[in-house]
Order: structure tokens, then sequence, then C-alpha cells
């Protein structure tokens, strides 16, 4: 399928979720990732969920991280040159949502890309060779390109892999995994 079509078949898949159901699979899906072997890092940036677009919900994630004293990464979107700058999330950091109901920082100490070990990333839907489609909109694209080769890239999705998405650019950034409820998918 194509990117336009998978981008309105999920959306149209997560909008069928109830309250209760995105708990549910958000949290099934941090369990899941307790089982990869990504905790030996220090720093890990995640996206703060859009509870609007019934996106999964990352706070089971934050308190694992918390608990494993690991440096929070989130970011601010400037949606005029389509990037992200990112900050250290700590017990002061304000968050505010955005016109779009993104979460973001007010402001905070400032972290760069390349310092970033391993990237949770929102998605709309995935294929089975690590291809991702998000909102259309490039953020992700741009940021991890800014990150190290190394970086670990992570989608997290409620729904399966697809079989192809075939209209996939050249510039488009693959994963090194994706986590659902009841599968992770390995990419490497």
């Amino acid at each position: 399928m194509k990117k336009s079509e998978l981008r309105q078949a999920n959306k149209s898949l997560r909008k069928t979720l109830s309250e209760d159901q995105v708990e549910d699979l958000s949290l099934k899906i941090a369990n899941q990732l307790l089982t990869l072997p990504i905790w030996n890092y220090e720093f890990y940036h995640t996206f703060l969920s859009i509870t609007e677009h019934k996106e999964v919900n990352t706070e089971f994630l934050l308190n694992i991280l918390s608990g494993k004293d690991k440096h929070i990464v989130i970011s601010k979107s400037d949606f005029s040159t389509l990037e992200m700058t990112h900050y250290l999330l700590t017990d002061s950091t304000r968050i505010k949502k955005n016109e779009w109901n993104i979460p973001e920082p007010l402001s905070g100490v400032s972290i760069d890309s390349k310092q970033i070990n391993v990237v949770f990333i929102p998605l709309l839907a995935f294929d089975e060779t690590g291809h991702r489609v998000g909102y259309g909109k490039g953020f992700y694209d741009k940021f991890l390109l800014n990150c190290k080769p190394e970086t670990i890239k992570i989608g997290l999705s409620f729904f399966k892999s697809e079989k192809q998405i075939i209209d996939v650019f050249e510039g488009d950034i693959k994963l090194d995994y994706c986590v659902t409820p009841e599968h992770i998918y390995n990419f490497g």
C-alpha cells in the first residue's frame, strides 16, 4: 500500500480504540520493551503522546526510564522548519500542548541529537522491512539523520506490520525494531 492509504487506514483504526484499550495496549508495549537489549545506554529520546490522536501512551515508558535512572530527552517541533529541538526532561520541565496538541517542553537543557542513544518513534504504520509511515511532515527523518548511525530506532505501534510500503523514499530512515502489544519486529 501507499503511505497515504496506510496513513488514512491506521488513523481510522486508532479511532476505534477506547481509552481503556489504548492504556492496555500501551502497557503491553512497555512490557515488551523491557525484553529488548537496549537498557545499557544513557540518553533515551521519546515522544510525548498526543492523546487526541490515540497514540501509544508513553507514560509507562517514561516510568521505566525514570526507574532505570536514564536521561530522558523530549522534543519541541518547529513547523516552519519541520525540525525538532531536544531537551532533557527533568522534574522542573514545564510541558504545554502546542496548537497541534503535541505536548512539548517550554524550555530546558538542550541536548544535541548526537548524544541520543535510543529513539522511540511514533508512527501510523510500518512494513516487514522496517520502513514506517508517520504523519507526513518528515520531522523524524530530519531528526534521525542528525543522530549517530548507531542510534537505535524503535517504532511503537498498536498494530501489526504491513507487507510492504510501496512508495518509500530514498531519505526514509528505517527502524531497528518495532514493538507492538504482541510482537517485537527486529529489522537488524
